[in-house]
């Protein structure tokens, strides 16, 4: 009989322990997520034009944007732009005009700048390549022009090639709607790991596929607008490749063999002749997307780091310094 009140009370305590460590966990989050909106959404603004450009088809010409840095810069896509004639609206109210610093039509992302004496929110930025899937994120925007909104999701899939192949987009399920474009996608710290850009949808709504701009790519981007006024990219020559592959000890290698080249640029100076094949590009996979990431996504004082497998039977690796002789 005491061995029998004994295992009841045991089995009482797994119940009540269990239910604490859930409810703790379901609190836990709660709060997370609470925290993450409350950090963010002071850096999540509200962009509005007029519908004179050629640069959109944005029919209400109302979109987001998100707060880069104290000086003014702000982080948007450039499909929302309706006209050069921008109006920003803060988190509190305030309305300020805004003029466009630079633009990026092959990553649809534009860096406007407003003037103010008031303290702003820049966002907090995370590394968008720790990203994994099944994180928890949140997206700020205001979508369809109703406010300044947030939403609930995970990380579906990153890296995704849907319209741009060179921009590994992140695919989340929070809802993203007309309007949410330009706004943040935030981690549960409340740091920015995206901005929300697009959705697949058959009905022009949210439908749970959207996708954002990770962060570092926007980071890359904006700070060459802000410095430039247009994007930088690292020229090695004009040249032309082709898929191949080739057995490398009895395995089978990916490769973009050089088909034609111009006999100007630091490839041509290295002496890179047709027909040699680019193996690794920066230690990773020799294809096209990763050539065009990493010419178009360098930063100042970065290599670009080459392997090839010459028509001599020759492995050779060049180096390329990103610095302002070779810039285009």
């Amino acid at each position: 009989m005491k061995q029998s009140r004994t295992y009841g009370l045991n089995y009482l305590f797994v119940i009540f322990l269990t239910f604490a460590v859930t409810w703790y966990f379901i609190t836990d989050n709660k709060n997370k997520l609470v925290s993450a909106a409350d950090k963010s959404i002071g850096s999540v603004v509200t962009i509005s034009s007029l519908n004179n450009s050629s640069f959109s088809n944005n029919k209400n010409g109302i979109g987001s944007g998100v707060i880069f840095s104290n000086e003014g810069y702000i982080v948007t896509n450039l499909h929302i732009l309706n006209s050069q004639n921008i109006n920003v609206k803060l988190y509190n109210g305030k309305n300020y005009p805004a003029s466009i610093i630079g633009i990026d039509k092959n990553a649809d992302i534009a860096v406007l700048k407003i003037s103010t004496e008031d303290e702003l929110k820049p966002i907090n930025i995370a590394d968008s390549d720790n990203l994994k899937v099944g994180d928890r994120v949140l997206a700020i925007g205001n979508p369809y022009g109703i406010g300044i909104s947030v939403s609930n999701g995970i990380i579906s899939a990153t890296g995704r090639d849907y319209g741009n192949p060179y921009l590994q987009l992140i695919q989340t399920d929070a809802a993203i709607n007309p309007g949410n474009s330009g706004g943040a996608l935030i981690n549960e710290n409340g740091n920015l790991i995206g901005i929300n850009s697009k959705i697949f949808s058959s009905t022009g709504a949210y439908q749970g596929i959207g996708f954002a701009i990770p962060s570092n790519v926007v980071v890359q981007i904006a700070t060459q607008l802000i410095r430039f006024g247009n994007v930088k990219t690292l020229w090695i020559g004009n040249f032309r490749v082709s898929r191949t592959n080739l057995k490398i000890n009895n395995k089978f290698t990916p490769g973009l063999r050089i088909i034609e080249m111009e006999n100007i640029g630091p490839l041509y100076e290295k002496g890179i002749k047709t027909n040699d094949i680019i193996i690794g590009i920066n230690d990773q996979t020799s294809n096209w997307n990763n050539l065009i990431q990493s010419l178009r996504f360098a930063t100042l004082g970065e290599n670009l780091k080459l392997d090839f497998y010459t028509i001599t039977n020759e492995f050779k690796t060049y180096e390329f310094e990103y610095n302002d002789e070779f810039i285009n």
